[in-house]
């Protein structure tokens, strides 16, 4: 019976699923995520996808420790999350064909509102606006193979999709968390809680309403350590100044020698996130919902100096030190040994409408605002102990930057006889999104609480508009095709950049608006060969065009100085793909070889042999991913309630044009691992308790063009991840939840530049109405 059960789900997956695709919230969107209930393997998304795909529901994400939204994707085919610490704000995303410190090929949607945020560098995705208790499912599309998609998708497309109640639910729960931490001069335990609820209702005159709220308080471990190495300094000097203990010595990624002085860039985030939702039922056929959400933060950053008087023991902030065999001059490290603090606000609106019939035509309407309401970054070159009591620094402000988007969208899903004989699903829509950073440092007389005068701003706005057309076409009852082009318009302007730094009549420079024209065009065939085989060959190209910062920022530090490029080229992806599906009783195994074939790739290429660092934002010019993915899921493995399933990811990715660094191609591209494994598995022997275990690797990586990272397993390197994570679920009492989990059983280290968490100590109560 099982068996047949799932021929059956494989057969009625194709035609049942024949839809239009998108991951944008709107018409477009229920189809695609309308799981085949009746398979027992399927990741439960349409079968008709362009894309490969990856998904998780609610009940299997119980099986993994879970403190903020983004670890709810760290186990996905093919997927890096750069968390460093629990609570961190910067959690970036990798994919197949890129690396983290490419976060604009990564969209990420909560409820089909945008969260990406496209505006710098390290402007990660605001996982902030998601309640943890309101997650229902994520879902994962790799690749630029809908025409539904903004360019970015030329990587990965990440969704949270959140419950709406069907009734009264509440929720609540307690996390905390434990890491001890053991890194050169730093040995110490750091902690955090994370506190949720949820309060949510659907009555019977069609109103809906949910209501969220989270604080979290973490201790977040060293992200970097005050250092010197003999590439930077010459040779280390002869012994002079004031002798000290605590210099520690280690080579740095390039092999090259290193002094390490102490600990900086120790967090101490509060955060707090209110969500709002409500919805209304206008017909059978017809809804409304809107949403606000709140996000605020206060980080404080301090350091830890290992360093102290050889004689009196007392700790040493500056001058000119030894160790008895060579000697430093700790003033030139300086902001190295600084605090820092920041604090933001941000708010995010969003409006849908949408019509829900079963066949014929669909419309919906899409809204979202993202403001930065408040962003106060204020920093010092002072030493801790000076800092401490005021001083000269820095106050950096991006008040007023924000997004948003539009999108309208309409939908016609076939009924037989109707147009085309029931062959044709359309799909029409327009995309408009807009971005603005303004981003200004003022001098402060003291860093703490005031500022001056104008030191450097610069600022921007792009937008895009897009027009797409998409057509998923049954050739026969086992063929679909489905084609699709989107056409996007993008426009620079208002860019400006100013210094005090330059010669009077110079300190200001503005850009002149541009505009850039790009047509896409994708192309998915799939084959249903049998009832338990799906076979799929797509081809896309996709575009992503340069953010403000990328554009704009020419800012200067005492370390490092950025020089923009107000007209660099946007990147363009074409990509390929063949996959097979394969589906058994109990058991289900895909295989994807893909190909990215990325032209004009934008990358910060640094000098590091002048003092400051000179970094240049810079097309490569072409960069060539060929890799093979396998995910696999079975059920009940030899156990009944014992689940297994894991992927395996092979890629070869190389530089293939450079003009910048012509030394550089034949290279592998940046932090790409070679290899990455995932292996899952549950174990649920009653209603009571539930077991999970998860493993994830990822292989050797590279962070410099030229491959002279020879020595990556260490602070600085990108270096391989071998981490295995337990958990243990117990329901005590009716809707009562007790849960025990370790990240990194192994204590493995590793670091993405800055150290990766070490063995860490997770526990939750929660209490759980529906």
């Amino acid at each position: 019976m099982r068996k047949n059960s799932m021929a059956l789900a494989v057969a009625l997956a194709f035609p049942l699923s024949f839809s239009v695709q998108s991951f944008a919230q709107g018409v477009a969107t229920d189809a695609q995520l309308k799981p085949v209930t009746v398979s027992e393997t399927r990741s439960g998304l349409s079968a008709d996808l362009p894309n490969s795909t990856a998904s998780k529901t609610a009940q299997e994400l119980e099986t993994q420790n879970i403190f903020n939204a983004e670890d709810a994707f760290r186990y996905l085919p093919s997927t890096t999350i750069r968390k460093r610490y629990f609570g961190d704000r910067n959690a970036n995303v990798g994919g197949r064909s890129f690396g983290v410190l490419e976060p604009g090929r990564g969209l990420v949607y909560l409820d089909g509102y945008l969260i990406s945020q496209f505006l710098g560098r390290f402007d990660a995705p605001r996982w902030q606006m998601v309640n943890n208790e309101s997650i229902e499912r994520i879902d994962a599309l790799y690749g630029p193979f809908s025409a539904i998609y903004p360019g970015n998708s030329i990587g990965t497309t990440l969704v949270v999709t959140e419950r709406k109640p069907k009734g009264f639910e509440a929720s609540a729960s307690v996390k905390v968390s434990k890491q001890p931490f053991s890194e050169y001069g730093t040995d110490d335990s750091f902690s955090g809680t994370m506190t949720s609820a949820r309060i949510a209702n659907k009555t019977d005159s069609g109103i809906w309403y949910s209501l969220g709220v989270q604080h979290q308080d973490v201790n977040g471990h060293p992200m970097g350590y005050a250092n010197t190495t003999r590439v930077t300094t010459g040779q280390f000097g002869a012994v002079s100044g004031t002798k000290v203990t605590g210099i520690l010595r280690d080579k740095d990624p390039s092999g090259v020698d290193r002094a390490i002085f102490g600990a900086n860039s120790i967090d101490h985030v509060k955060q707090d996130t209110v969500n709002m939702k409500l919805g209304y039922e206008i017909s059978p056929t017809q809804e409304i919902e809107g949403r606000v959400s709140y996000w605020r933060s206060n980080s404080n950053v301090r350091v830890d100096n290992y360093l102290f008087d050889a004689k009196t023991g007392s700790p040493i902030w500056s001058g000119t030190v030894n160790d008895g065999v060579n000697s430093f001059n700790l003033n030139t490290l300086s902001a190295s040994f600084a605090p820092s603090n920041r604090e933001e606000a941000n708010r995010q609106l969003g409006f849908t409408w949408k019509t829900k019939n079963v066949t014929g035509w669909n419309a919906s309407v899409v809204a979202t605002q993202y403001s930065v309401l408040s962003d106060v970054a204020r920093a010092t070159a002072l030493v801790q102990p000076t800092a401490d009591n005021g001083g000269v620094g820095t106050v950096t402000r991006r008040d007023g930057t924000g997004w948003n988007t539009f999108e309208a969208q309409t939908t016609y899903t076939p009924t037989k006889g109707d147009f085309g004989n029931g062959n044709h699903a359309l799909t029409f829509g327009l995309h408009r999104n807009q971005y603005k950073l303004n981003n200004v440092v003022n001098d402060a007389s003291d860093w703490r609480n005031n500022e001056t005068t104008a030191n450097q701003r610069y600022s921007g706005q792009t937008n895009v508009l897009a027009f797409y057309a998409q057509d998923a076409w049954k050739l026969t009852p086992d063929l679909l095709l489905t084609a699709g082009v989107r056409h996007e318009r993008f426009n620079q302007m208002d860019g400006e950049q100013f210094d005090k730094s330059l010669p009077t009549g110079k300190q200001t420079q503005t850009y002149a608006d541009r505009s850039l024209n790009v047509t896409s065009p994708k192309l998915s065939l799939a084959w249903s060969v049998s009832d338990d085989l799906l076979l799929k060959a797509s081809a896309g190209q996709g575009t992503r065009f340069p953010n403000v910062d990328e554009m704009f920022n020419g800012t200067k530090t005492s370390t490092n100085v950025l020089i923009n490029n107000a007209y660099l080229k946007p990147e363009k992806s074409t990509a390929f793909e063949l996959s097979a599906e394969k589906f058994w009783d109990s058991y289900s195994l895909r295989a994807s070889l893909f190909r990215d074939d990325v032209k004009d790739t934008i990358l910060r290429q640094s000098d590091t042999t002048v003092t400051p660092t000179t970094t240049l934002n810079t097309n490569v010019g072409r960069v060539l991913t060929n890799g093979l993915e396998l995910a696999w899921q079975s059920r009940d493995v030899g156990i009944k309630g014992l689940d297994i399933g894991g992927s395996a990811t092979w890629v070869d990715s190389k530089i293939k044009e450079n003009a910048l660094v012509p030394a550089s191609v034949g290279n592998n591209w940046l932090r790409i691992p070679k290899q990455r494994y995932t292996v899952q598995a549950s174990y649920r022997p009653n209603a009571a308790w539930t077991f999970g275990a998860n493993y994830r690797y990822a292989g050797r990586n590279y962070n410099t063009v030229l491959a002279t990272d020879i020595n990556p397993e260490t602070f600085g390197g990108i270096s391989h991840v071998s981490q295995l994570d337990l958990k243990v679920d117990w329901k005590f009492a009716k809707d009562w939840n007790w849960a025990f989990g370790i990240d990194n059983v192994n204590n493995s280290k590793a670091w993405q530049a800055h150290s990766l968490p070490q063995r860490s100590y997770l526990m939750e109560l929660r209490y759980s109405m529906k």
